[in-house]
């Protein structure tokens, strides 16, 4: 089966959570892209969103599908945030720093009251692996600091630089992203928990609590797996 089939099977499945008069979340990526071109055409037969979205592609991509979207300042709650991820794990934990946008994709994720990941097969796999980098979001006068506690925590620290501009990318809170290598993790939960224990360190790219579903696209069809 091809990918884009896969893509609007996943995405068909997530609409099925997706209820009238409701603010919903909207992540980055492929998957993400096909389901905004369904609920466009659901929004042309009287479905009533809002959404909120840490991606700049991802509200200009809803804004010219017709797609309302409000500031995440305004709102403490939606009912269902929908993402994808670089790999999640059986014990649906995620990484997730590819976009750089990860702590605001936690602060949508901690208000959803379901976070569903819509993910090829490919990226569940049954522990974390280390094949991506642990990215962190921190402020610019702990980078010293940060990448020091950093190596020793055995991790090779990079700070990320702009593809826009010469020098380190800067985030749209004026925050620099370290990518952390790290040549074997036991432990993700525990790496998180430390790595947000030190100074500076605003957030990770890993996910240790707020996944609640996977819809998994299959050769086979779509999956459905539920946290609780």
């Amino acid at each position: 089966m091809k990918e884009e089939a896969l893509r609007k099977m996943c995405a068909e499945k997530a609409m099925t959570y997706i209820k009238n008069n409701t603010v919903i979340g909207l992540g980055a990526g492929r998957n993400i892209a096909c389901l905004i071109e369904l609920i466009s055409k659901a929004i042309q037969k009287n479905l009533k969103i809002k959404v909120i979205t840490p991606s700049i592609s991802t509200k200009h991509l809803c804004i010219q599908h017709g797609i309302e979207v409000i500031p995440t300042t305004f709102v403490s709650e939606v009912d269902v945030a929908f993402d994808g991820c670089g790999e999640v794990d059986e014990n649906f934990y995620a990484s997730k720093g590819g976009g750089g946008i990860f702590t605001k994709e936690k602060i949508i994720a901690s208000m959803a009251k379901e976070y569903i990941l819509l993910i090829d097969e490919q990226k569940l796999t049954k522990n974390l692996t280390d094949r991506f980098p642990v990215s962190l979001e921190i402020v610019k006068d702990s980078l010293g600091y940060v990448s020091k506690r950093l190596k020793d925590f055995g991790g090779i620290p990079v700070v990320r630089t702009s593809n826009n501009k010469d020098g380190y990318l800067v985030t749209d809170d004026g925050n620099f992203i370290i990518d952390v290598k790290f040549e074997k993790v036991d432990d993700f939960k525990s790496l998180n928990d430390d790595l947000r224990e030190i100074t500076g360190v605003i957030e990770t790219s890993i996910f240790t609590k707020d996944v609640t579903k996977l819809i998994v696209a299959r050769e086979t069809g779509v999956k459905i797996i539920s946290k609780f």
